[in-house]
């Protein structure tokens, strides 16, 4: 290869780079978005409390739906054509969240706006291995970090907007119309190369390697959602925190995870993914247990800021291990284990209540902190 053709190839492949990061800031947005229109949805509906509760299962239905079927879509069609789509769905399908009013009308629109996010979010995966095996470099942290990022800056961006008097749609297109320059500015460089599986069914169980990081996926998962869904509740019950501040938790544990993943690319370089993934492990399962036999706010919030630290760069090294793998093809590997992976979010905050309910939400923490150990005890064995 000649200096020409070296020097073409490398900005190529920072293109391509500087695409999927986007393309993650892109799915942090869009999804993030959603969350200031709760409020204003439950409101239009009429729902009480429980009932709105159940209409929200319909967005992770829609993601669990989706993410099976989206490696075999890559594989047929490219990663740009199942990221487009998507991008696309999302932009039509927040308005409608912003503007229906039934109960049967929203949980379609959230059953769809799941199904969008679940295509984006493997597919970027899938990207972003590609990207970063060609690069012979760590770089899924940062990606992952540009999504943590999308979500503080959807989520800040709505809120301000409605906070200064527009109405949730009119702040849902301001949204939109940053989607889309965000997907023009990188569309060019998403990867569009097909995998050629013409013989490949729709649904593809995952088996051996790829189900048992799919478990460790679900753990990891399982540790962010307890921060997300029980956080709140923790701090307010256990540690007589106000209601009002009790958002500290999960503000805590995010702005920690985003800055652990901005900076896991430098960390995996200098440490390794077998030492990031056991220090890491232990260290949110640490986080959790300073959080739940010390009875002060204060250091349950720095238990919280652990978890967040601790957990940030775990989840990429496991997407990273799912492209090295050879037991499945890379698309179908990233798609089995994001489902089960997903499944932790949804799940987990149920299986926590039912310990919690049994004994109570300390011991559904430090149950949480011993399946982060089994995670810790795996790290040699899967970045070997």
């Amino acid at each position: 290869m000649t200096t020409l053709e070296t020097q073409i190839s490398a900005n190529v492949a920072r293109l391509n780079q500087r695409a999927t990061r986007v393309v993650f800031l892109i799915a942090g947005i869009g999804m993030a978005a959603w969350a200031p229109l709760v409020p204003y949805a439950k409101d239009r509906a009429a729902l009480s409390d429980a009932s709105f509760g159940t209409l929200l299962l319909f967005l992770g239905l829609g993601s669990l739906i989706a993410m099976p079927v989206t490696g075999v879509l890559v594989g047929r069609y490219g990663c740009k054509r199942i990221i487009t789509c998507g991008s696309a769905f999302l932009l039509v399908l927040l308005p409608l969240l912003a503007l229906f009013s039934s109960p049967f009308s929203l949980a379609l629109a959230l059953m769809a706006f799941g199904a969008s996010i679940g295509l984006i979010d493997v597919a970027m995966n899938i990207q972003a291995v590609e990207v970063e095996k060609s690069s012979g470099k760590a770089m899924m942290s940062g990606f992952h970090g540009f999504f943590s990022m999308g979500g503080i800056v959807g989520a800040g961006l709505m809120s301000l907007i409605l906070a200064l008097g527009m109405t949730p749609v009119h702040a849902v297109l301001v949204i939109n119309l940053l989607l889309i320059a965000l997907y023009l500015y990188c569309q060019r460089h998403i990867l569009n190369e097909r995998l050629h599986q013409p013989d490949t069914p729709m649904f593809v169980l995952p088996r051996g390697w790829v189900l048992f990081l799919g478990v460790l996926c679900f753990i990891l998962f399982l540790a962010e959602g307890a921060i997300l869904d029980w956080g709140a509740l923790f701090l307010t019950h256990s540690r007589d925190v106000p209601a009002a501040q009790a958002g500290m938790g999960y503000a805590v544990f995010s702005v920690a995870m985003t800055i652990g993943r901005l900076c896991g690319d430098w960390v995996v370089l200098k440490a390794g993914r077998t030492a990031t993934l056991f220090f890491g492990s232990l260290c949110a399962a640490a986080g959790l247990v300073l959080a739940v036999t010390i009875n002060d706010s204060t250091m349950t919030l720095v238990g919280f800021l652990l978890v967040g630290f601790g957990a940030s760069n775990t989840v990429p090294i496991m997407f990273s291990a799912a492209g090295n793998q050879k037991t499945m093809p890379v698309n179908l590997a990233i798609s089995a284990m994001t489902t089960i992976g997903y499944a932790g979010i949804l799940a987990g905050p149920a299986l926590i209540g039912f310990i919690a309910q049994w004994s109570s939400l300390s011991i559904a923490f430090s149950a949480v902190a011993a399946l982060l150990l089994v995670v810790a005890a795996s790290a040699r064995l899967i970045t070997r």
